[in-house]
């Protein structure tokens, strides 16, 4: 595994363990009755989130364009594997920032500073259309590692194949003296 895949596994492996943090919150959103105290641990969560110091943002944001970098990287290879696995793994990448920078950012805009004309059911609406884009992220995030996964399994398959290619495609060797009782007698 080289630097670029670490990239890529590392900040795909990041955003799942902030995604599963946030799926917390967002399964009683999402899969349980709405209740106040759910709504109102949301909030709270979700205000948390959003006022979190510049350093944590600049992470989050470092480890999207690690992300990019590593895929963008491994794509430069241009071979069968990289226009399939890695094409399709950008993709997918992308398709979450995506849905990070429409879906989330706008949400917790909403949640956290509402606008004037913003009702409490706007509030809440927002909150559970955050909880299912950070649902998506999670999808398309799993789906990167398992193309990654598929990847590396390919690879493996592949020099396994070659190298079973190669010894039925060399002569054969002679066999070694046998060691039995010709060898003792000796």
């Amino acid at each position: 595994m080289g630097f670029r895949q670490a990239a890529v596994l590392s900040s795909v492996s990041f955003f799942l363990g902030v995604l599963f943090i946030c799926f917390n919150i967002d399964q009683k959103l999402l899969f349980q009755t709405l209740t106040d105290h759910s709504i109102a641990d949301g909030y709270q969560f979700y205000t948390t989130f959003y006022n979190a110091p510049l350093a944590v943002k600049g992470l989050m944001h470092a480890m999207i364009g690690l992300g990019v970098i590593g895929l963008v990287g491994k794509l430069h290879e241009w071979d069968e594997s990289a226009i399939f696995f890695d094409g399709s793994s950008l993709a997918l990448y992308v398709f979450g920032i995506i849905i990070y920078s429409s879906v989330t950012i706008g949400g917790l805009r909403t949640i956290v500073t509402p606008a004037e004309e913003d009702t409490e059911s706007d509030r809440i609406e927002a909150l559970r259309v955050l909880s299912a884009g950070n649902t998506l992220i999670i999808l398309c995030l799993v789906g990167v590692l398992c193309l990654q996964g598929g990847q590396e399994y390919a690879k493996r398959l592949q020099a396994k194949l070659e190298a079973k290619a190669q010894a039925e495609a060399s002569p054969q060797a002679t066999p070694a003296e046998p060691i039995g009782e010709e060898k003792k007698s000796q």
